[in-house]
């Protein structure tokens, strides 16, 4: 009988064991694709702080000046400044193929006059330059630091 008792043992645990492993026929959720799309990542600008040193007697009358640089990271930029009350707001760019990282800056003013300036970078965020008003006043550019 134990050889009976045994068999029954076994076929009634096999039966146990089989009620208790479930497969779905069908997921209950379907699955999920998405798309990722990579943009490339645009350069930060950067602002640089200049400034305008009288260079002759004309500017002596300004005294030194203050003006930003916006850089936009793909070799151009906005040049702002305000001299004796006038606003100039115009672009920098920087000169394409120069070994020496030189660039041009112009603005325009709220009362008709001008300035435009040559730089020159010595490193990504100093630089020199020169800069002339439209009535003949020239400044020493220091841009960066």
């Amino acid at each position: 009988m134990s050889r009976r008792s045994a068999l029954a043992a076994a076929v009634l645990g096999a039966t146990a064991l089989t009620g208790c492993y479930v497969v779905p026929v069908q997921p209950s959720h379907p699955p999920v694709t998405s798309t990722v799309y990579v943009t490339p990542a645009v350069p930060a600008s950067t602002t640089f702080a200049a400034r305008l040193y009288p260079a002759n007697d004309l500017a002596r009358a300004y005294g030194m000046v203050g003006a930003v640089v916006t850089n936009d990271m793909n070799g151009r930029g906005t040049f702002t400044t305000n001299i004796n009350g006038e606003s100039f707001t115009g672009e920098a760019t920087r000169i394409a193929g120069s070994s020496t990282r030189e660039g041009v800056a112009n603005g325009s003013g709220s009362r008709g006059n001008y300035i435009s300036c040559r730089y020159q970078m010595n490193s990504s965020t100093l630089g020199t330059g020169q800069c002339r008003l439209s009535n003949g006043a020239e400044f020493t550019m220091h841009v960066g630091g």
